[in-house]
């Protein structure tokens, strides 16, 4: 595992967006794993930049989604799918019939979870993988529990997880209480994993990740087993870490 220490949320972006378009540039036909939330905005507008600049070019790229909310459409302004047309597919070259997202639409989830496992099978597997930590050490929608999530699996979200997502709603009474996710098998199949982190929110959760016993009450816990990860994380979220002699 590599951590890359950040001065802030800027040089994050930066720098996780740098690692993200060298594999684009080394393999123009690659598969992309990604992932939404505010975290991962920055390193999206490092992308684009890059493509405007003609340095960067998705026409061969594919891309798979971790995870979207059951019950809501693609057009739908708190959607997934919406969330990556608008920070990132509307602004590249990069075909969006080659770009996944979970069917949130979808109401039988046996069906909905084994159509995205032969999604990734069929495009061979993810090269590299996106991903953001949450407060309690989730990723994806595999929030804690008794057992790592093996595929793709509808998931009722955590209080805190609805309470942490309500900003992007009217109410908490809105946002949607299952969502469709990539399980921890699909993460720990992609051939490097790039997790990124900023704020102190996140030090505890970045610290019992990297550090902590390997537990499902800690999902991301078990990127410690994974051969290829980078972290790339603000001074903020690094801080316990950093407090603890490890850095």
């Amino acid at each position: 595992m590599r951590i890359i220490k950040a001065k802030d949320y800027d040089d994050m972006s930066r720098k996780a967006a740098n690692i993200m378009a060298s594999v684009i540039t080394l393999d123009p036909s690659c598969t992309l794993g990604l992932a939404t939330g505010s975290t991962p905005i920055g390193l999206y507008k490092n992308l684009i930049a890059a493509y405007e600049n003609g340095n960067l070019d998705f026409s061969k790229v594919h891309s798979i989604n971790l995870d979207e909310y059951k019950g809501l459409s693609g057009d739908n302004d708190q959607s997934y799918r919406y969330f990556m047309n608008a920070n990132l597919f509307d602004h590249v070259n990069i075909d969006k019939n080659k770009t996944y997202v979970p069917n949130g639409l979808e109401e039988d989830s046996d069906k909905a979870c084994a159509d995205y496992n032969e999604i990734i099978r069929s495009v061979g597997g993810i090269d590299i993988q996106l991903l953001g930590i949450g407060g309690n050490g989730h990723i994806g929608f595999n929030e804690p529990g008794e057992a790592f999530e093996k595929e793709t699996h509808c998931v009722d979200l955590t209080e805190s997880t609805i309470k942490a997502n309500a900003r992007f709603f009217e109410s908490m009474y809105e946002v949607p209480k299952q969502a469709y996710t990539m399980g921890i098998k699909n993460i720990m199949a992609a051939k490097k994993i790039l997790l990124v982190a900023t704020g102190s929110a996140k030090a505890d959760a970045l610290y019992k990740s990297l550090y902590g016993p390997i537990t499902p009450n800690v999902p991301a816990s078990i990127l410690q087993l994974h051969q290829d990860v980078t972290v790339v994380a603000d001074e903020d979220a690094l801080s316990l870490i950093k407090e603890k002699g490890l850095l």
